[in-house]
């Protein structure tokens, strides 16, 4: 049975319908991206969900006991209030200090438990947001943007975190990407959304699909970029866009230190 699943969805905003006859499927411990342009519904299709937007037609369907870790596009912090990262990570639950340094160590974080959240870099924020999702030992993690505002060595490492994570824990990803050409290589599928499913598939295949290209301006050329993370440990990151490239998405890598 697949953890979480949504049957022919149909989301309307507003009176108008920004999701319309949408299905996926995740199952244990695969990575699917979600790409499309602004205006696509990808935000929304995590709502959806996750249960915080109602569905006008069809069905989402969960796993009974599903654990769910959410990392949202974007956390409002309120200068004026100071909260340190072990308080934050002790809203709503309190949250032991052994938890709290273990997690904090797990991404990247360590020794940050007295950190002001308001003087994070982004990058480090993200991590904070994510050890707090990973706090509840989540099936299953969605992440809406994750890397939004990162540049690319920071977009890579964050990529790499969550594909370690997955190998470690054995949860389920389903991510949206902000970046239209460049998906972490380790996504098992990668849906293209436009209010409706244009295509979908192992990323090789999507980048070669003419609704990708029709969809994203690509024409005959362009190619979807990938973030490799090699088992030897020698950290790639793919290229901005991909714009000028009609490689192999595989052999296009640009090495990061």
């Amino acid at each position: 049975m697949s953890l979480i699943s949504a049957d022919h969805i149909c989301v309307r905003l507003g009176g108008e319908e920004v999701l319309h006859d949408v299905s996926l499927r995740l199952e244990p411990g695969e990575i699917v991206t979600v790409v499309g342009p602004n205006g696509s519904g990808k935000s929304t299709l995590l709502r959806a969900m996750l249960g915080i937007v109602p569905v006008a037609g069809g069905r989402v369907t969960r796993a009974a006991g599903l654990r769910l870790g959410y990392v949202p596009q974007k956390l409002m912090i309120d200068r004026s209030m100071p909260i340190s990262v072990r308080r934050f990570l002790s809203l709503p639950l309190r949250v032991g200090a052994a938890d709290v340094a273990a997690v904090l160590a797990r991404v990247g974080m360590e020794g940050q438990q007295e950190a002001q959240l308001t003087a994070l870099s982004g990058g480090q924020l993200q991590r904070v947001l994510l050890a707090r999702a990973l706090l509840g030992r989540p099936q299953v993690l969605m992440l809406d943007e994750p890397t939004q505002g990162l540049d690319q060595p920071g977009e890579a490492a964050f990529y790499r975190l969550i594909e370690e994570v997955r190998t470690e824990t054995g949860c389920a990803v389903l991510m949206v990407s902000h970046d239209l050409h460049v998906v972490m290589a380790a996504s098992d599928r990668v849906i293209c959304l436009n209010g409706h499913v244009c295509c979908e598939g192992a990323p090789h295949v999507v980048s070669t699909a003419p609704e990708y290209r029709a969809l994203f301006g690509l024409g005959t050329r362009g190619a979807l970029a990938l973030y490799r993370h090699e088992h030897d440990h020698d950290h790639n990151a793919g290229p901005d866009h991909g714009h000028d490239h009609h490689h192999h998405p595989h052999t296009h890598d640009h090495h990061h230190a």
